[in-house]
C-alpha cells in the first residue's frame, strides 16, 4: 500500500473540494495517484469538476488592452493582493500589457521587449521583485487581431484601468459599425466571465479532457445496472452535454438563460445588417490552476490522516 502523507490529503482535497477522509480513502484505493483520485472522488460525486480550474489562488494583475482590430491580455502574479494595489505594480503590468498588444504575445519576446524606462521587461520585474519586496512573475499574455471589426475588452470587478482578477478579450469580425460591435461585444465578454467556456466551439475542446469525462460517465453510469446498450446512450449523452455546456457558442446566454450565444451573435447581425462572427475569445483568470499555500487546516489534515506534521518535544517531569 501507498504511504498516503498529510500533504497528499491535503492537496487533494484543495484541487476537489472534497472532505479529508473521502480524500484519504480516494488515495488508498487509487495507490497515491492523485490524478485517479480526483477521478474516484469524481466518480462518487464527491468532487466539484471546475473547482481546481476555477478557482482563483494567487495574487497580482490580469490587464487588458485594445485599439480598435487587435487586443491584448496578461497576466502577472506576485505573493499578495497588497502589492496588486501598489502603484509601480500596476503601471508595470499595464506597461507589458501594451507591449503585447504592440508586439505580440510570445513571453521571451515580451521580457526582452523595451519598457519607456528603457529596462527590458525582464530588467524591469527584476527590480520590481528587489525594490516592493516580494517575488513576481509574468506568466502568460495572449493577443487577438480581426482583419476586419473589433475586439473588444471586460474587466470584471475591475481594479484600476484595465486591470483587475478576471480580464477578457472578444474577437468580432464583421463590417457593422462600431458601437454595434462594441455593445455586443461587451456582452458577450460579460457573459464569457462568469460561464467560464472552455473553447470556442465543440470541435475546439480538450479531446484528451472529452475522453477523461467519457471514462468517469461510463463509470457512473456502470454502477446503475443498466444493460450495456443503455449504458451507452447514457454516456454518450452525457458527453453531449458536456459539449454544449462548455463550448461558448453553445452556451445559454446568461442574461437570458434560453439563447445559445450563436443566435445571439447572429440577431445582432442580423438586426445591424452585417453578418457578425464570433472568431476568438481570450478569458484570464488572475491565479488560474496555480496551488497556493494554505496553512490554516494543516493540523486538521494531519490529525485525520494519521501522519504527524512534526515531532512534538516530549514533556518535562
Amino acid at each position: 500500500m501507498a504511504d498516503i502523507t498529510a500533504a497528499m490529503v491535503k492537496e487533494l482535497r484543495e484541487k476537489s473540494g472534497a472532505g479529508m477522509m473521502d480524500c484519504k480513502k480516494a488515495l488508498n484505493e487509487t495507490a497515491g495517484d492523485m490524478d485517479a483520485a480526483l477521478d474516484w472522488l469524481r466518480t462518487k460525486g464527491l468532487a466539484a469538476a471546475q473547482k481546481k480550474s476555477s478557482r482563483t489562488a494567487a495574487e497580482g494583475l490580469v490587464g487588458v488592452a485594445v485599439a480598435g482590430t487587435k487586443g491584448a491580455a496578461v497576466e502577472v502574479n506576485s505573493e499578495t493582493d497588497f502589492v496588486a494595489k501598489n502603484d509601480q505594480f500596476q503601471a508595470f503590468v499595464r506597461e507589458v500589457t501594451q507591449i503585447a498588444l504592440e508586439q505580440g504575445d510570445a513571453i521571451d519576446t515580451l521580457k526582452a521587449a523595451t519598457m519607456p524606462s528603457g529596462k527590458t521587461v525582464e530588467e524591469a520585474l527584476t527590480n520590481n521583485i528587489a525594490t516592493i519586496g516580494e517575488n513576481q512573475s509574468l506568466r502568460r499574455a495572449r493577443r487577438l487581431e480581426v482583419s476586419e471589426g473589433a475586439v473588444v475588452a471586460y474587466v470584471h470587478n475591475q481594479q484600476s484601468p484595465g486591470l483587475g482578477k478576471i480580464g477578457v478579450l472578444v474577437a468580432l469580425e464583421s463590417k457593422a459599425a462600431d458601437d454595434v460591435l462594441q455593445a455586443l461585444g461587451k456582452q458577450l465578454a460579460m457573459h464569457i466571465a462568469a460561464a467560464f467556456p472552455k473553447a470556442l466551439n465543440e470541435h475546439d475542446l480538450d479531446e484528451a479532457e472529452i475522453e477523461r469525462e467519457r471514462a468517469i460517465a461510463t463509470e457512473k453510469a456502470a454502477e446503475s445496472g443498466k444493460p450495456a446498450d443503455i449504458i451507452a446512450k447514457m454516456v454518450e449523452g452525457g458527453i453531449a452535454k458536456f459539449r454544449k455546456e462548455h463550448a461558448l457558442v453553445s452556451q445559454l446566454f446568461v442574461m437570458d438563460g434560453k439563447t445559445k450565444i450563436s443566435d445571439v451573435v447572429a440577431k445582432a447581425g442580423k438586426d445591424a445588417g452585417a453578418e457578425i462572427k464570433l472568431v476568438d475569445y481570450v478569458r484570464f483568470q488572475l491565479g488560474e490552476g496555480i496551488e497556493k499555500e494554505a496553512s490554516d487546516f494543516a493540523a486538521e489534515v494531519a490529525a485525520v490522516s494519521g501522519v504527524p506534521q512534526g515531532k512534538q518535544a516530549e514533556p518535562t517531569a
